[in-house]
């Protein structure tokens, strides 16, 4: 209720001090937004002034709140966080000012591929890439080491690091959860053996046709199916599973192997901090890219992250990507990265000494998202998500044999109107 009404009397405290106002909807976070915007008034020396406007927690929330406010042509909305997988459903309508060409060249340069691609929608760059994030590999060293794996030094498989938690009796902790990092799992899995989950993303609804029947799909329910077993590596709590509830088991004895994004680093070094682990809990975490579904198949690592886009209906368009070029300038990205954990889109920033010493792994994350695959970008995507959701839940249930077909023939049934969710 707040972030509605905050824009529109924002706008005329704006209209009558002469001062154009700039309203950015932000994602929350741990203030950074808020301080770049503060920072980019303070260099825009009066052309304009950025002011926040916090979104729900949840992305499926952002996603609902943004989309009904454009629908209905709000002008209030200059500039906008959007996740990636909802920027098809805002610009295929037109509800996302064009990018200029200059300024879609200039936001381009030195940008990660994931990225890139996230940004785009058919084939033009629909919004500003800003920070960018991907899930690695993390891993309990002498977990590793017992198993006589270094995934440092050489690539693992999926099947490997199962083999080495069952050998040791320990968990891996992956997100099993019905929500939408069960999609971000699923859609890596297919990904990473050579697979997309919508082959024509572009297509109208009733003429989308799905990737999961396939030997990528029928390898990802594979690798699901076993770890969901019951009494098997994923542990009884994998049904509801989430990114949290994945690090605290990494994090206890029985931790081993776990996907996850960066945020895990900060975590747990604070943890340390405050007295909560021990240094040797630190000491014992490395961290790959993310796991090969087989051993001659390039990892896909997940893409998340936050884009910038210009509302369609407001009334300073021009500014708002000025505003949103000082947004993402390199210097930004890593004052982001350093403070609020989030990782940068622009190579440039992990060259910033903060950067490395807050996150020493920085240049395998910054490797990662060169390779790392968006989900599938589509206006439909709120069905697609929901229908993996409802299908591949709960891993214990997932077969190669039956989930592939069985949440084709759901997703396909949605999206030409034959049944409901």
């Amino acid at each position: 209720m707040g972030a509605a009404v905050a824009a529109p009397l924002a706008a005329c405290a704006g209209s009558g001090s002469g001062t154009p106002v700039l309203t950015w909807y932000i994602n929350p976070d741990d203030g950074g937004q808020a301080e770049i915007a503060k920072q980019c008034t303070e260099s825009a020396e009066g052309q304009y002034v950025i002011e926040t406007s916090l979104l729900p927690r949840d992305a499926s929330a952002q996603r609902e709140q943004l989309a009904r406010r454009l629908a209905a042509k709000d002008p209030s909305i200059d500039l906008m966080s959007l996740d990636p997988p909802f920027i098809p459903e805002m610009a295929e309508p037109g509800f996302l000012a064009p990018v200029p060409e200059d300024v879609a060249s200039r936001v381009s340069e030195n940008v990660v591929a994931g990225a890139l691609a996230g940004a785009t929608w058919g084939d033009e760059l629909v919004t500003v890439p800003f920070w960018a994030n991907t899930q690695l590999l993390w891993y309990r060293k002498s977990v590793a080491e017992a198993a006589g794996l270094d995934p440092a030094a050489a690539p693992v498989t999926w099947d490997q690091i199962i083999t080495a938690a069952q050998d040791q009796d320990k968990l891996l902790g992956v997100q099993g959860t019905k929500a939408e990092s069960l999609t971000v799992w699923i859609n890596a899995l297919v990904a990473s053996a050579g697979g997309t989950i919508i082959e024509n993303p572009e297509a109208p609804a009733d003429e989308i046709t799905l990737g999961l029947e396939s030997p990528a799909g029928e390898a990802a329910a594979t690798i699901m199916g076993t770890i969901g077993e019951s009494g098997g590596v994923g542990g009884p709590g994998l049904p509801t599973e989430d990114e949290g509830a994945s690090l605290s088991i990494f994090q206890g004895d029985r931790g081993s192997f776990m996907v996850n994004w960066p945020f895990v680093w900060s975590a747990t070094k604070a943890g340390v901090e405050d007295g909560t682990f021990e240094q040797s809990l630190l000491d014992d975490i490395g961290w790959a890219l993310y796991p090969q579904v087989t051993e001659d198949q390039q990892t896909a690592p997940p893409y998340g992250g936050i884009n910038l886009g210009v509302g369609a209906f407001s009334e300073h368009v021009d500014l708002a990507y000025e505003a949103a070029e000082c947004i993402v300038t390199p210097e930004h990205q890593a004052q982001y990265f350093a403070t609020n954990g989030n990782p940068p889109s622009n190579t440039e920033a992990y060259d910033d000494p903060a950067v490395s010493e807050a996150f020493p792994m920085a240049d395998v994350i910054r490797e990662s998202l060169e390779i790392a695959v968006p989900r599938p970008q589509t206006p439909y995507y709120n069905e697609v998500s929901s229908g993996l959701q409802q299908t591949w839940h709960p891993p214990s249930a997932v077969t190669p044999e039956v989930t592939p077909t069985e949440s084709t023939d759901l997703i396909t049934a949605v999206l030409r109107g034959e049944q409901l969710l």
